[in-house]
């Protein structure tokens, strides 16, 4: 009869956690916190406080708060989701070096950028450890260094962090690959930001470029693309 009754509580719970993350996909982000959070529930009665079974919950009610702007509720989540990861996890886990690019996320957003440098350089160390030195992550690690910078107004440092994300992203992803074109849509900004325009004309054409290949005609990133080109050509 226990095990009937473990079974089943079993099941209600994943339930939840599929219904959470089905309303995320929606963009029904009540909804899906409502989902996630009685799967957490669960779980918390039937598992230690530290548990690592517990951190994806966490993560992935920050992730929804942060979906929906909230950024102080995201924050707090994600630092719960750290808290577990650091005491679960080896300290060169690619589990950790995410924590820390998802707390960079928020503190970005919030516009506290020096936190959001250390979170994010955090995960970068973590990621040349314990991933290939070419591997994807790394160039997302870079790109959102180089974003930081950017908005801390350091546009020498932000170009050299989008310059080795272009790199990596060269070597380890496909030649119309959208990631690619955002190198360099960003590069292309920060050329405009020092005044730099012709350079800048170059790298946000090459952007325009792939996107025009790999998207649908009226995707909103083209049309970012051209607006960016635009404000360029009339201070050349």
């Amino acid at each position: 009869m226990l095990l009937n009754e473990a079974s089943n509580e079993d099941d209600e719970s994943y339930c939840y956690h599929c219904l959470g993350m089905i309303k995320d996909d929606l963009g029904q982000y009540n909804e899906a916190i409502e989902f996630y959070q009685k799967f957490l529930d669960i779980k918390e009665k039937t598992l230690p406080p530290n548990h690592p079974d517990l951190a994806p919950s966490y993560n992935n009610i920050g992730l929804v708060y942060y979906n929906m702007g909230e950024y102080s509720k995201a924050l707090s989540y994600y630092e719960k989701d750290l808290e577990i990861s650091l005491k679960a996890l080896s300290p060169n886990h690619p589990d950790l070096a995410a924590s820390y690019n998802n707390i960079g996320n928020v503190y970005n957003k919030m516009g506290e950028y020096s936190k959001a440098l250390s979170s994010y350089e955090r995960s970068l160390e973590i990621q040349k450890i314990a991933l290939p030195p070419n591997h994807p992550d790394l160039a997302t690690s870079y790109n959102n260094i180089g974003l930081v910078y950017n908005n801390m107004g350091e546009y020498s440092k932000a170009l050299s962090s989008f310059e080795r994300s272009l790199e990596i992203r060269k070597i380890a992803l496909p030649a119309n690959h959208s990631d690619l074109a955002a190198s360099y849509n960003n590069i292309g900004m920060v050329y405009d930001n020092m005044g730099e325009y012709s350079k800048a004309l170059s790298f946000l054409q090459k952007g325009l470029a792939i996107r025009q290949k790999s998207l649908p005609p009226n995707h909103p990133d083209i049309a970012q693309s051209k607006r960016n080109i635009e404000i360029v050509k009339t201070k050349t």
